[in-house]
């Protein structure tokens, strides 16, 4: 497993992360045992960064996850978690209620620190609270020890063009934004690098658009962007190719993005992704692939308030 810098934290993590959301059943039900092995297949594949969220199964991603790493070394991962989004609907990133979260959040996970602390999901609430009131809540538990580092995620790249220049933060989370059907990320990184702020990207799988089976009924994307991603699946198939594998190996070819979140709850497929990671692309088919993503490269779909989805149709 490679690893590399994560930012100004000094941190090295591995190119490849393991996302904890499908510990919570959030994508089918799970079993808790093979989510606990899922995790230890994770760590020992090298994978070093473990992250996860109150939101996912409505906190049982991270009670199972505590569960897993009550049987590790605590000095063999680095452990982000989130606050402020606990529902579809539930979002509050009061001062306090950040502060109480991540004391809940650390009783769940059975550990008296967390790595990395991000606000989830900040696009759905006014900038407002987040500067006044969620952001120092993060130094207030820096200061306390209770995290070492804060970042905030979201899914609108428009979102962190728009606040970095007004907040001091360690990370980002940022999703569905370098992968082979949107390489739109690589537009902040100049930004981020020049602020010095640590890059997790998520879902090199662009929530399931570039899986084998196609785009989960509910997801958000328009129906040309589903249907470009449908046809590049099905091209990789006929060259023998599983265009999961080309996914994750393209999203963490790139030495600029320190580390790319993928979620499982099945240690065989964990196995495998880290297994990927470590291999070359075909330049061939990836070739082919990106030829035939090229209509839709770099669309996206609204998330959260307007001022950070202006122009996305």
């Amino acid at each position: 497993m490679k690893y590399r810098k994560l930012g100004r934290t000094g941190l090295d993590v591995s190119v490849l992360s393991f996302g904890a959301s499908s510990l919570g059943s959030i994508f089918r039900e799970t079993d808790d045992r093979e989510g606990i092995r899922t995790v230890h297949a994770a760590v020992d594949a090298g994978i070093n960064l473990i992250d996860v969220s109150p939101y996912y199964g409505l906190t049982k991603a991270e009670s199972v996850l505590g569960e897993a790493i009550q049987q590790l070394p605590r000095d063999m991962f680095i452990l982000s978690t989130k606050a402020g989004r606990y529902g579809e609907h539930d979002f509050d990133f009061t001062s306090k209620r950040i502060i109480d979260s991540a004391d809940e959040s650390l009783k769940r996970l059975k550990t008296d620190y967390v790595d990395i602390l991000f606000l989830h999901d900040i696009e759905f609430v006014s900038a407002s609270v987040i500067l006044e009131e969620a952001l120092p809540a993060l130094q207030h538990l820096k200061e306390k020890g209770t995290i070492r580092f804060g970042g905030i995620c979201g899914l609108p790249l428009q979102l962190f063009e728009k606040l970095l220049p007004q907040v001091q933060v360690d990370v980002i989370i940022s999703y569905c934004h370098y992968s082979l059907n949107d390489q739109t990320l690589t537009g902040l990184l100049p930004l981020l690098n020049d602020k010095e702020v640590g890059l997790i990207n998520a879902s090199p799988l662009s929530m399931g658009l570039l899986g084998p089976r196609g785009a989960p009924s509910w997801h958000p994307a328009s129906t040309e962007i589903k249907e470009a991603c449908r046809r590049a699946s099905e091209y990789c198939a006929k060259a023998g190719v599983d265009i999961a594998k080309l996914a994750v190996q393209f999203s963490t070819s790139n030495e600029q993005i320190p580390t790319t979140l993928v979620s499982t709850a099945n240690p065989d497929n964990i196995k495998r992704n880290a297994a990927w990671s470590e291999e070359s692309l075909d330049p061939v088919v990836l070739a082919e692939v990106l030829n035939i993503l090229e209509p839709v490269q770099g669309r996206t779909w609204t998330s959260g308030r307007p001022e950070y989805n202006e122009g996305i149709r």
